[in-house]
């Protein structure tokens, strides 16, 4: 399996956000996070991750008799060239993505205590008129503002928030 074909899944690319911006994570607590994924397939997909190399073992404890592994994402692996993608690979991409996106947003719902609006829940369509330098300096500027926050940690209150901007152009007859 190509390395596109095995990220754009959804309960892959879950799990792959769930170990996003540095976090460890050991299968266990995936199974805590992803409550809608039953634990045979979790356990499935996070092996075809590892034995790819985009997961890589963090480190091991044993734990009544077990071991228990630490992952984690290895961002060098998990990088897709977009430029080299087929325009079906585009539509395989995309569709995993929200399917993706809309799972989280369903189990992000059923947890107690979800407040959309205090917990500052937003999704919008909006339609801008650019020409395609200011949509790339647009997307320059979205990539520059979510950069800068990229590295920030866990700790000070802070929480995971998923962010997936899309970009394209709405209206092929206005060319």
């Amino acid at each position: 399996m190509d390395t596109l074909e095995l990220i754009l899944h959804p309960v892959r690319l879950r799990i792959m956000w769930a170990l996003s911006g540095g976090r460890t994570r050991t299968t266990s607590d995936l199974c805590e996070s992803l409550p809608d994924v039953p634990k045979t397939t979790l356990y499935r997909h996070i092996a075809l991750l590892a034995d790819a190399g985009l997961l890589e073992v963090a480190g091991e404890q044993r734990v009544r008799g077990t071991v228990e592994r630490h992952y984690r994402l290895r961002q060098d692996a998990t990088r897709i060239d977009a430029d080299a993608m087929s325009l079906e690979d585009h539509r395989h991409g995309f569709a995993a993505a929200m399917g993706a996106l809309i799972a989280e947003f369903g189990a992000y719902l059923s947890r107690p205590g979800a407040d959309p609006a205090t917990d500052g829940v937003g999704y919008r369509h909006a339609t801008l008129w650019l020409t395609p330098d200011e949509m790339t300096d647009l997307a320059d500027e979205v990539r520059r503002a979510l950069v800068a926050r990229a590295g920030n940690g866990p700790g000070g209150g802070r929480r995971p928030y998923l962010i997936s901007p899309v970009f394209f152009p709405s209206d092929e007859g206005t060319r």
